[in-house]
């Protein structure tokens, strides 16, 4: 009976969505419609904001030019062609149309791209002719009127294909080169806009032709693909004499290799339609001939319902195509543009020679799950458990010796499950996930380097570090080279890991607003605040112990989580070998030398984690601290082994999660949803695909991951202001003065990076494991580098540490500001600036007269004195 009523509860705990019921929707909503009673095809259709023009103005106008339409009645079918320009502004919330100028001449069906400047407009015909004319439309809300800047000409005459821009980076693609239905192209174009102050450079580039058929009335759009933003050619027309090809073929263009990829056809043509990126990696396609029922959808809509208006979703990360719901009008022969933050579709044709004026905001909405009762129990009752523990240890603390090492009784388990925790955190289960979903495993040897650095961690580090009984790592600082050396790397570190607690909370909080109803702000404030209480009563004990059940948490949860995705997967585990074999997302090695691609190179990697693995377990307070924990440095040194070990199956697992997510979507890409991140992947599984309360189990786990990094990072930086700042100016007069300024300071700095956190939450953030890797890379390489130094070489001095420290600093940063080179190897370029400075600018100074006994690799056995 007990194992039925067991096998009961899971089925009724295990959400079972009904089919369909994730699929993404698209809300349409009618606006105001342009003051045509006929509408146009082919129009121009852009946005411009009006900011840049008039510093009073906050918004943004919509922008309709030209287009064609046929007169009512209709008089031997003529055509007409308009220069009419309509603009669109808001006024609270409404839209109004005014014209506002004509275009150089009647034009249509040519193709239009929005920029900061104002909308380009490029190419497109009349009833004689075909043009190559580029320029721009720019609204000046002062005159209320439009203003033409004529752009160098496209390299031949064009019409009937589309735009698309990514960055300052216009590109054209497909089209006609003039209005005989046979010349259609499979050319691509580029123009600079960043050029345009330089006539020689500011002109149009001839790039690879698209591989495929030559084609007119395609589709031409800008998406993320989980590497670099992508050109994407989509459908089109192709005429061969008589004979008329409807395509559904999907290409893909990657500007940082110049290269074209073949996708996953179209379900169907969707010749002339209108498509946009929407979130970090969908792209929309909100309308479309097929070439065959496009001219009859009124007289088949009772047969056929919705198989014309039709929406469609595709996704570039796992290359799949899902129905995007019905639409009320299917318009061709248009441009959807972004506008007051919503999709808005204007004009355009419905079926042969028949127009419309209107215009539709689109939206997408995805079905709603609510967290369930069962799940808050779990997750509110982990966290107030972890708060106890807090509360717990909180009388432990007799002096600062406990606050900040535990009083050295820490276990040497403990103490490395601790590390493991802190070097990890709540980014290994959202951002390494996310990381492999969208590309592959190349960061995944990153990770591996960590047991190579442990060897240097227990031999050369760790020995140091024991012999000077240090509280603070900032204190070898002081002993090797000065005070104001020890003072700067005690700062830096305090400034770090302010900003790093930003960073997790942030990116965790966003991250996790998609798995509880908690809004990014909520899950900062909730993390920041549990953290603050337990950590300022419970000390590193508290911080410690907490960390050691988050570790049992989080690999247990990961555990669980990959035998749900695999299971789910089309086809069980052979679909989803199947799956990402074919997608080569197991892939651990790029072997180029380019530093700044997307696709990371091997030796970027291993360069990269090297660096900063050897800049943390040397020079990190977070890490250090943890050595000074327990009773012997035989028993410290097990610590870093275990979290060594600990890393490895961590490391597949995590990345596991990731690959197993893009298995499974790319097995239901209807559950995908568009409103979320891709950091907000793994999160959405755990939300809608887990059962209930272990769900709940899962994301407290994420949560007190989260908090584990803010708690330490409270507890360390407190440790080194307390050590390095307050003891050598005897700031307090007694040990309980100093523990009272220890948990005061722990407050405040959980105080200042809750703030920090709240200030930092960014929805766009494409990646917040890059993210966090470009943070440690900008603060972490100088400490790793002072701390090289030091145990390197015997002639360095504090003099040319600064020197070094300094130069090391303004490397990175600019690196950081003015160079797209990859953020892994931030901490590696700091490191080695600062060490080949610091050593360059200690042999032309004075050498120091400090006793190096203990404080070298070269001198560590010397006896002091």
């Amino acid at each position: 009976m007990n194992r039925i009523a067991a096998v009961l509860l899971f089925l009724f705990t295990f959400p079972l969505p009904l089919p369909g019921e994730d699929a993404v929707q698209l809300k349409w909503e009618e606006l105001p419609a342009i003051p045509d009673a006929l509408g146009f095809a082919g129009p121009f259709v852009g946005v411009h904001s009006i900011a840049a023009a008039d510093p009073q103005a906050s918004d943004e106008v919509l922008i309709i030019a030209g287009g064609a339409n046929f007169p009512t009645p209709v008089w031997e079918n003529e055509k007409v062609w308009h220069d009419r320009v309509f603009v669109a502004t808001k006024d609270k919330g409404t839209l109004h149309w005014t014209e506002a100028g004509t275009l150089p001449r009647p034009l249509a069906y040519g193709a239009a791209v929005s920029t900061p400047d104002g909308v380009l407009c490029l190419g497109g015909s009349d009833s004689e002719q075909t043009f190559r004319d580029c320029f721009l439309l720019r609204y000046n809300p002062r005159s209320k009127q439009i203003e033409t800047i004529d752009y160098p000409p496209l390299p031949t005459p064009f019409a009937f294909g589309a735009a698309t821009i990514i960055g300052s980076v216009v590109y054209v693609a497909g089209g006609q080169s003039d209005s005989a239905l046979s010349s259609a192209m499979n050319q691509l174009w580029s123009l600079d806009l960043s050029q345009k102050d330089s006539p020689e450079s500011f002109q149009w580039r001839s790039l690879p032709d698209c591989p495929g058929k030559t084609r007119a009335l395609n589709l031409t759009v800008s998406q993320h693909n989980g590497f670099e933003n992508c050109v994407y050619v989509i459908s089109g027309r192709r005429q061969e004499g008589d004979q008329t090809e409807f395509l559904k073929d999907t290409w893909e263009y990657s500007p940082s290799t110049q290269s074209w990829r073949k996708r996953s056809d179209a379900p169907r043509s969707v010749m002339a339609g209108t498509a946009i990126g929407y979130g970090q990696s969908h792209l929309f396609v909100l309308g479309g001939d097929d070439g065959e029922l496009f001219g009859r959808a009124d007289e088949l809509q009772d047969e056929h319902p919705g198989f014309i208006r039709q929406a469609l979703a595709y996704h570039t990360i796992t290359d799949t195509w899902t129905s995007a719901g019905p639409t009320p009008i299917n318009q061709v022969t248009t441009i959807a543009v972004t506008f007051d933050d919503s999709i808005v579709v204007a004009s355009g044709e419905v079926r042969p020679r028949v127009r419309t004026p209107g215009v539709y905001r689109v939206t997408p909405v995805t079905s709603t799950h609510g967290f369930g009762g069962l799940n808050y129990v779990v997750l509110f009752g982990y966290l107030i458990a972890m708060v106890g523990v807090g509360v717990y240890f909180a009388n432990k603390n007799k002096n600062t010796d406990d606050y900040f090492r535990g009083g050295k009784k820490i276990p040497w388990w403990a103490a490395g499950c601790s590390i493991f925790a802190t070097m990890l955190s709540s980014l290994t289960f959202t951002g390494v996930p996310s990381k492999a979903f969208a590309q592959d495993c190349v960061y995944a040897i990153g990770n591996f380097m960590i047991p190579v650095v442990a060897v240097v961690a227990v031999f050369v580090a760790l020995p140091f570090f024991r012999r000077i009984d240090a509280t603070s790592a900032y204190e070898y600082l002081e002993k090797r080279f000065s005070r104001r050396v020890r003072m700067f790397g005690s700062a830096s570190f305090a400034l770090f890991h302010l900003f790093r607690m930003a960073v997790v909370m942030s990116l965790t909080g966003l991250a996790l607003a998609v798995a509880t109803p908690l809004t990014p702000s909520q899950s900062v404030l909730l993390m920041g605040i549990l953290s603050i209480l337990y950590c300022t009563m419970g000390g590193v004990e508290a911080v410690i112990w907490t960390d050691t059940i988050q570790t049992v948490v989080l690999l247990g949860g990961a555990v669980v989580a990959i035998v749900l995705l695999v299971s789910g997967c089309e086809g069980g585990f052979g679909g989803f070998v199947e799956s990402v074999t074919q997608a080569d997302k197991v892939n651990v090695a790029n072997l180029h030398f380019d530093a700044t691609s997307g696709r990371t190179a091997l030796w970027v990697v291993i360069i990269g984690a090297i660096g900063q693995n050897l800049s943390s377990y040397t020079a990190d307070q977070a890490v250090v601290q943890r050595y000074m924990t327990t009773e012997t440095q035989r028993l410290a040194a097990r610590s870093i082994w275990t979290n060594a070990v600990l890393t490895i199956p961590a490391t597949i697992l995590f990345f596991g999660i990731g690959v197993a997510l893009f298995a499974f979507y790319q097995s239901h890409p209807e559950k995908l949803d568009p409103t979320i991140t891709t950091d907000q992947v793994f999160p959405l599984f755990i939300a809608r695909e887990m059962p209930i309360g272990l769900a709940g189990l899962i994301v407290a786990g994420v949560f007190a991951a989260a908090q584990s990094t803010v708690s330490t990072s409270m507890n360390s930086t407190a440790t080194a202001i307390v050590t390095d700042f307050l003891r050598p100016q005897q700031v307090c007069s007694s040990e309980a003065g100093y523990l009272t300024a220890a948990r005061v300071l722990t407050f405040l700095m959980g105080v200042a990076g809750t703030l920090l956190g709240l200030i930092f939450v960014d929805p766009n953030i494409k990646s917040l494991f890059d993210t966090f890797i470009a943070v440690i890379g900008l603060f972490m390489g100088v400490l790793g580098g002072l701390f090289i130094l030091g145990a390197l070489t015997t002639r360095a001095n504090g003099s040319g540490a600064m020197i070094g420290a300094l130069l090391g600093a303004s490397v990175m940063f600019c690196l950081w500001r003015f160079t797209p080179l990859s953020g892994y190897l931030y901490t590696a370029t700091g490191i080695s600036t600062c060490v080949v400075a610091g050593y360059g600018a200690s042999l032309l100074l004075p050498q120091s007269k400090n006793d190096l006994a203990g404080l070298t690799i070269h001198t560590l056995n010397r006896s002091v004195g």
